[in-house]
């Protein structure tokens, strides 16, 4: 982009936006939390907090520690269910967002879970495509991420696929040995883009204790952002042609031009957001001045 020219809209999953600039889920609710904070007309778009089928409390206190590279977060996919969305979020974004894309999270806890929850929004409207996490854990199978298998990425894409004609999108976790092949599987089943990265997992201590109450957690912030940028690049050498939304420690106009050198079309800003919620507006205002 050359510098002081005002950019074109990026045209994907068959609408455009307005620039790259994103929120990424789970650290923006459902928007009308930042409204009085910051201008979400002035971004590309927004992807919403994680749905899943019925109500998630989350997991125990504390849920978030920071460290000297960034964000621990266990927070447990804490959402108020499928209904909930339905009847009150999905319509607020509807009616208060004009410019920015959204794209709704999806979590599930058994492979029909996933398509449970589109099923439940579809008739609402108002998203242009559903973000699907699959870094959730298979009760079924002993815990293991959904996104590990790529046998599993296919059935819940095939069967996401079957309920919607909107945008799918498969989001997955840096911590998977094959990332190009896991996200092969899930445009094969029927994705239309790839989201990379979620977050690595994690641990911090203190004294004898780990700071999260579950223990574990999630590592976001800057430590993600070469994580990201690799998985980005390697999605991208493989799947040429396939829309990426790259995800992870970005902080500046400078990380943004970083993963689209690496192949992304959009980027999604998560941990930057928390820690300063104006930084989002500011990125994408300077994008569209031709900063």
């Amino acid at each position: 982009m050359t510098a002081g020219v005002r950019p074109a809209p990026i045209a994907l999953f068959g609408t455009t936006f307005q620039n790259p600039i994103l929120l990424a889920a789970g650290t923006a609710g459902f928007g009308r939390e930042l409204a009085d904070t910051m201008d979400l007309e002035a971004l590309g778009g927004l992807v919403s907090k994680a749905v899943s089928v019925e109500p998630r409390a989350g997991n125990r206190p504390p849920r978030v520690a920071e460290f000297e590279g960034g964000m621990l977060n266990s927070i447990g996919l804490a959402n108020p269910g499928l209904d909930q969305v339905a009847r009150q979020e999905l319509p607020w974004m509807a009616a208060n967002l004009r410019h920015p894309r959204v794209l709704v999270n999806v979590v599930g806890f058994a492979e029909d879970e996933y398509a449970r929850v589109i099923e439940g929004l579809e008739p609402v409207g108002g998203m242009v495509g559903y973000e699907l996490n699959l870094s959730c854990p298979n009760t079924s199978a002993g815990g293991i991420e959904f996104g590990a298998d790529p046998a599993a990425v296919g059935r819940i894409v095939a069967r996401c696929r079957a309920v919607t004609t909107r945008a799918l999108v498969a989001k997955l976790s840096p911590a998977l040995p094959d990332i190009p092949g896991l996200a092969a599987a899930a445009v094969a089943a029927g994705a239309d883009g790839i989201t990379v990265v979620n977050t690595m997992p994690g641990l911090v201590y203190e004294g004898d204790h780990p700071r999260l109450g579950n223990g574990n957690g999630g590592v976001s912030g800057p430590a993600l952002l070469p994580v990201g940028l690799l998985a980005t690049a390697r999605v991208r050498r493989h799947l040429p042609s396939v829309p990426i939304i790259g995800v992870g420690g970005i902080r500046t106009l400078e990380h943004v031009h970083q993963y689209l050198a690496a192949g992304a079309n959009l980027v999604a800003i998560g941990t930057a957001g928390l820690a300063d919620p104006r930084l989002p507006e500011r990125l994408a205002r300077a994008w569209a001045s031709g900063g």
